[in-house]
């Protein structure tokens, strides 16, 4: 039998962690630097702080969220990485999440602000701290439904004007809606379309 074709009597050890994983558990928070820096720039802000998986969730009263988020620019948090939602459609302290994740260059730290909102109430616009909000604030609009007062121009940004509904809301139909649009139609809109040479069929 070649050496190649035996079978090792024992597998190589595995770590701890192979032998039997150990998933990330949320843990309390309120006690971590970040959320205390946090509170004492803005006493009483933070309603509840999480940590999971290294990262850092503190939830804010909505009439507070401006207050909190111009303090954290103030302390260096001046990267908004991404602007998001989360649809719960049953929760009776508010539908929505609208989560801003924040980054700090000179540490590397990175926070979660996440504030719970009814469906039908305004979030107050965040382009004047992050002008990268913009479009993100666009998104959440088109696929939420959520409306941010003083968006300098708040309008669908992956569908379009008189699109039925919001495709991220839990209530949004699985087969989709019927747009009414083609996929080949016979007559562009002026300007778009496919450009036939000239002469051809």
């Amino acid at each position: 039998m070649s050496e190649q074709s035996k079978v090792p009597e024992q597998a190589a050890a595995k770590m701890p962690w192979e032998e039997k994983p150990v998933p990330p558990q949320p843990e309390e928070a309120r006690d971590h630097p970040q959320v205390q820096e946090l509170e004492q720039a803005v006493p009483g802000a933070v309603l509840e702080a999480v940590r999971f998986a290294g990262q850092v969730t503190v939830v804010v009263e909505l009439s507070r969220l401006l207050a909190v988020l111009g303090k954290l620019k103030e302390l260096g948090y001046k990267f908004l990485v991404d602007l998001t939602a989360v649809d719960w459609q049953d929760r009776p302290e508010g539908r929505f999440d609208v989560v801003y994740w924040l980054h700090r260059h000179a540490d590397a730290a990175r926070l979660r602000v996440k504030v719970r909102v009814a469906d039908g109430v305004e979030v107050r616009s965040v382009v004047h701290l992050w002008p990268t909000a913009n479009w993100m604030e666009r998104e959440v609009f088109d696929m939420f439904g959520i409306y941010f007062a003083g968006h300098p121009n708040l309008e669908r940004i992956l569908t379009w004007e008189g699109f039925a509904g919001h495709p991220l809301r839990k209530d949004f139909p699985v087969e989709g809606v019927d747009t009414g649009a083609a996929v080949y139609p016979d007559i562009y809109p002026p300007g778009g379309g496919p450009v036939k040479p000239k002469g051809g069929a």
